[in-house]
């Protein structure tokens, strides 16, 4: 996987980093964030596409794969995604990069949306790949969701029931949630399955992702809330699986409305695991939107 990419740790100011990247040193440089419960494996057919056009990073996010997976607090805090956010930009610094394109699928999307907010002035445009924003899903989800998504209530659980009962089985858990938002199939390459188990085969890992997703139900609604109705000004498109909960279960523009003022979107012919079932279309997609931004970062928010 990811021929042509180094792999490396790069600290931050409270975690180091695993992170894969390649690409043209002299190109503009793109980060690409994975969702749960996977690595940045995720990018492996996306990446090298993208690799001619810019110098494209892929991280874990902290609490995966092999980054620091840091003591969590009663907040949740560690991980909420102003924490994991704060990293990203304190990588790109490490690597030169003040500013910089996002792509993002999943809770690497929930990430980039809270990077974008508090960090407006490094994020020259952004594609997130089958999310809509946390706390809008939350306000809107009824039961259909909630049996479809039924992860996100019960990883929120207090420490250590969920652990306990993942803990047990790690690998038939895994494989329950991501191969029924895939409609029932595998479409992972083998090599980053196996990558993807292994990650999650660690207790601390488990507690870290679970830490995310709790963190996602409590501190990140305060951080949207303390931002008063202050919009999303970064540009932003959004796409989202044809076959998903977020076409089934919401009116997916409308939320992206309520919460961005620069904003496109469409479905696109896929499952959740978009990156992997059409790698092509997604780095076209990708290409074709940060192109409208390649000159120079515009100040849309004027």
């Amino acid at each position: 996987m990811f021929d042509g990419f180094t792999e490396e740790y790069v600290n931050t100011a409270h975690v180091r980093l695993f992170v894969r990247r390649g690409g043209l040193k002299s190109a503009p440089p793109l980060v690409l964030l994975h969702g749960y419960p996977q690595t940045s494996a995720m990018w492996h057919l996306v990446a090298p596409l993208l690799s001619d056009f810019y110098q494209v990073i892929c991280p874990d996010l902290r609490g995966y794969g092999r980054s620091d997976k840091p003591e969590t607090d009663d907040q949740h805090l560690t991980y909420s995604k102003r924490a994991m956010a704060n990293d990203i930009v304190q990588l790109m610094a490490e690597l030169g990069h003040d500013e910089f394109y996002v792509g993002a699928h999943d809770r690497g999307a929930r990430v980039a949306h809270r990077l974008a907010l508090d960090h407006p002035d490094k994020v020259r445009a952004m594609v997130l790949l089958d999310i809509a924003p946390t706390r809008e899903m939350y306000a809107h989800a009824d039961s259909q969701f909630a049996k479809a998504y039924w992860h996100w209530y019960f990883l929120t659980q207090s420490d250590p029931f969920p652990e306990t009962l993942i803990g047990n089985d790690p690998e038939t858990f895994w494989k329950l949630k991501c191969f029924n938002q895939a409609g029932g199939d595998n479409p992972f390459a083998p090599e980053a399955l196996a990558e993807y188990l292994a990650a999650f085969n660690d207790p601390a890992a488990i507690h870290a992702s679970c830490e995310d997703y709790r963190a996602g139900a409590t501190i990140d609604i305060d951080h949207d809330n303390e931002d008063d109705g202050r919009k999303l000004s970064v540009p932003t498109e959004v796409l989202w699986a044809k076959h998903g909960v977020i076409e089934r279960c919401f009116d997916a523009m409308d939320l992206w409305d309520k919460r961005a003022s620069h904003i496109s979107g469409r479905a696109v012919d896929a499952t959740h695991y978009m990156a992997e079932e059409m790698p092509h279309e997604i780095a076209d997609s990708f290409i074709s939107f940060f192109n409208q931004f390649s000159n120079e970062r515009k100040d849309i928010a004027q």
